[in-house]
């Protein structure tokens, strides 16, 4: 290569600036050194840059003339397409080789394509052409906030990281947009290919969304006692639920919690407990439930759906709220489904009035052991026929009534299983220094309170549950519901029963991976709730309500909506303290980022 020759450099023109062991060309940007092989020599010279322009070579017609040739050289090509070939017809010759599908290159030389070869890669490179025009139409489309039934496949690339099924979007890409799953949604939001219903977040946190179809075993009813003469009463929201698994006895101040058996259907390591335990629990979303367990087992196992149910019952006595006597056995219970409402207006009577009283009793203990007692206004979102319904959940004694008593069952649980040398996964809690000024206000003394706490974590052994004030605790009442209380149930059987147990730490790891996906449930139940709240607000746009100041931090504000069981933030004025109320409107909801702005009302 000497001096003025052009080669090419990266696919780009190139002039020799002096040749050696090294090369030095020149290309537009600039002076540069560069290894012999990292070139291709194009023509002898002298060539300057920038060069010229000229029309491409006909390679099409060159290869009609030479396609029963050999292969020829680059010199050759170029003297055959180019009468008075230079520097700039090299090039042009060069750049139409590299896209040719008529020619191809054989060492220094270049090699006419048999013709079915050359046909098909017409065939591609037009298909290529056809999809490049077709994808610049649906962008056209796009931007002009439309879109055709043609551009379907494209938009299922867009939906898809929405969705968290993909990383990236080249529609979005090409947009000039952020390849987000919030741009993503919003995107998705302009163009109406999705509405506001649509919900995102079960598949974003890859929690499964359909019962799962495995088989489950006959239900071992050996020692099962008959209870059916015992009133029996389960209390629920919706007395007609699927999933009904626990209920209420009170006979000679003795308490009994029914709780259905799931476990004498369900065994360890059996594929009913495996597929519970890769789902964690079930999953509550306001446009429907998934069950963690199949639905036919649902319906054998759950309580009143038949004349009479199977439960594993814990009974005990509450002597200064203090569970005692503890005994856990099979039973068959006949259990009368009742609302929190119905129950309410019962609570006068027996059982209730009595249950009651234990209830209260329980509660004081614990309250005096430092149990935090947490006031927060709850709400039950629901999609309907299309449209979002938000109901208050009434603060009944009712619903104070089960809480509490579940609550006594799982310590009874507790007691029961520590006594025996049961290995079950005890629900803990570390006791952390409180806030040394609380707010009066309930709300916002409430989210101070869970903002100290930390997390519950399980453990073997019977470690104490600050924030429920009891010094050994396990869930237990929700083995429908809940993977981990089907692991209790699951070896208090064993137990009973006199049969090999798991040991602490295969029961811990079972219940470990359970709640890594519960969490993931818990977190898709969270943002959907969230997400129905922010559709109903965008069907009320004219919103006000009252809300309470529950924090503060730098120059804003968090205030709670109780009547939508809501957080939003607040510009601070600087008056503001925690526990205030404050009047609000709605200014803007931003579906994608599920966040809503308010302002003072006036």
């Amino acid at each position: 290569m000497r001096e003025g020759a052009l080669v090419a450099y990266k696919g780009k023109p190139a002039v020799v600036e002096r040749s050696g062991d090294r090369l030095w060309i020149r290309t537009e940007a600039g002076v540069k050194k560069v290894r012999e092989k990292d070139v291709v020599l194009l023509h002898p010279g002298p060539a300057s840059l920038p060069l010229p322009e000229v029309p491409p070579p006909d390679l099409a017609e060159a290869y009609a003339l030479l396609k029963d040739e050999g292969a020829l050289s680059f010199a050759e090509l170029l003297e055959l397409l180019y009468p008075e070939p230079g520097p700039a017809e090299a090039f042009a010759l060069y750049r139409a080789l590299k896209e040719t599908p008529y020619f191809a290159p054989e060492g220094d030389a270049w090699r006419p394509r048999p013709e079915a070869e050359v046909q098909r890669l017409l065939q591609e490179r037009a298909e290529k052409e056809a999809e490049k025009a077709r994808f610049e139409a649906a962008l056209r489309r796009f931007r002009q906030g439309r879109f055709a039934e043609e551009d379907r496949p494209l938009l299922a690339e867009v939906e898809a990281l929405a969705l968290g099924r993909a990383k990236g979007s080249r529609v979005l890409r090409a947009l000039g947009q952020k390849e987000t799953p919030e741009e993503a949604h919003a995107f998705l939001l302009r163009l109406g290919y999705w509405t506001p219903l649509v919900n995102p977040y079960p598949a974003r946190f890859r929690v499964p969304t359909e019962p799962p179809e495995v088989p489950w075993g006959a239900p071992d009813d050996e020692g099962r006692v008959d209870l059916t003469e015992l009133p029996a009463f389960a209390i629920d929201d919706d007395p007609a639920s699927a999933d009904a698994d626990d209920a209420l006895s009170l006979k000679d101040g003795e308490v009994f919690v029914h709780v259905a058996d799931v476990a004498a259907w369900v065994a360890p390591d059996t594929p009913a407990d495996r597929a519970a335990r890769e789902r964690g629990s079930a999953l509550y979303l306001p446009e429907r439930v998934v069950p963690m367990l199949p639905e036919g087992l649902l319906a054998e196992a759950a309580l009143g759906r038949g004349e009479k149910s199977r439960a594993l019952t814990f009974a005990f006595r509450l002597e200064g709220g203090e569970p005692k006597a503890v005994r856990v056995f099979p039973s068959w219970v006949r259990v009368e489904r009742l609302s929190y409402r119905e129950a309410e207006d019962r609570l006068a009577e027996p059982p209730f009035a009595g249950l009651l009283r234990l209830a209260e009793a329980f509660h004081q203990r614990r309250l005096a052991a430092g149990a935090l007692d947490l006031s927060l206004p709850e709400v039950k979102v629901r999609l309907k026929d299309g449209e979002v319904e938000i109901t208050p959940l009434p603060p009944y004694r009712s619903r104070f009534l089960v809480r509490e008593l579940m609550l006594s069952a799982g310590e009874a649980a507790a007691r029961f299983a520590r006594a025996r040398g049961v290995p079950v996964p005890y629900s803990t809690q570390e006791k952390r220094p409180l806030p040394e000024s609380l707010p009066e206000e309930p709300i916002a003394r409430s989210f101070a309170l869970i903002k100290a706490l930390s997390r519950t974590t399980y453990k073997g052994a019977p470690l104490p549950h600050a924030g429920l004030g009891l010094s050994a605790y396990v869930q237990a009442t929700s083995p429908l519901r809940r993977f981990l209380d089907l692991a209790v149930h699951q070896q208090l059987r064993a137990a009973i029963r006199g049969r090999m147990l798991l040991g602490p730490g295969e029961v811990l790891l079972r219940v470990g991976e359970a709640e890594a996906v519960a969490d993931a449930v818990r977190g898709a139940e969270r943002a959907s709730r969230t997400h129905f709240k922010l559709v109903w607000l965008l069907a009320h746009p004219d919103y006000q309500g009252e809300g309470v100041v529950v924090e503060l931090r730098g120059g804003r504000a968090r205030v709670f909506l109780p009547e939508l069981a809501l957080e939003a933030p607040l510009a601070a004025s600087g008056g503001e303290r925690p526990g205030m109320p404050v009047g609000l409107r709605l200014l803007e909801v931003n579906l994608p980022r599920l966040q809503a702005r308010f302002a003072r009302a006036p």
